[in-house]
């Protein structure tokens, strides 16, 4: 028996044991049963007999529409997957002898990714003669994290990997909190307004 065929509950024939605690359609306990019996009762309202307790003492089976159980099932990991957030890890890239200007510009990008709840990986890529002196990168790391401060935790610090310096920063948890409370109270608010 494979492992996924274990997730699958049995249902009316696969069922092999003698006996079963029968639940009703509506949730009613209705006792233990003979299998087949329970089977008969299942058939004569035209739903499925289904196993939802194979270890217990005697195996509980359930009458139920097993294809609705499962399409409401199905809709309902649909849904969980769609409120649930994704964390996103974004890149910026920056030089060493990059101008204030630049600076400035990529630092207000990483801000919005912070904004949106994403971890970004800061690279600092280095060219020729530039690998002489690392400490320029580590100096702009340095103060990017300075500057970010009160949005932003280091999560992990910055390392030399080939020609490349990385840094990987998280927006704060309590940020991520405040956008959330905002977005819920836009969110009702919005609703009050149909």
């Amino acid at each position: 028996m494979s492992a996924i065929a274990a997730q699958e509950p049995r249902l009316n024939e696969e069922i092999t044991v003698r006996e079963c605690r029968l639940i009703g359609f509506d949730g009613e306990q209705l006792g233990i049963y003979a299998t087949a019996e329970a089977q008969r009762i299942a058939d004569n309202q035209g739903l499925d007999l289904v196993e939802i307790a194979p270890m217990a003492e005697p195996p509980v089976c359930r009458i139920m529409d097993y294809g609705k159980f499962k399409y409401d099932q199905a809709i309902k990991a649909k849904q969980a997957r769609k409120n649930q957030s994704k964390i996103e890890t974004k890149e910026m890239k920056f030089r060493p002898k990059i101008d204030i200007g630049d600076y400035t510009t990529k630092k207000k990008h990483v801000l919005r990714f912070l904004d949106d709840g994403n971890k970004v990986k800061i690279t600092i890529m280095f060219r020729g003669r530039e690998m002489a002196h690392p400490e320029q990168g580590l100096t702009i790391l340095e103060r990017l994290a300075d500057d970010l401060k009160e949005m932003a935790v280091i999560e992990s610090q910055p390392k030399m990997e080939g020609r490349n310096m990385h840094m990987l920063i998280a927006p704060l948890p309590s940020a991520v909190a405040a956008k959330k409370k905002k977005e819920t109270e836009k969110k009702e608010a919005e609703g009050k307004d149909e």
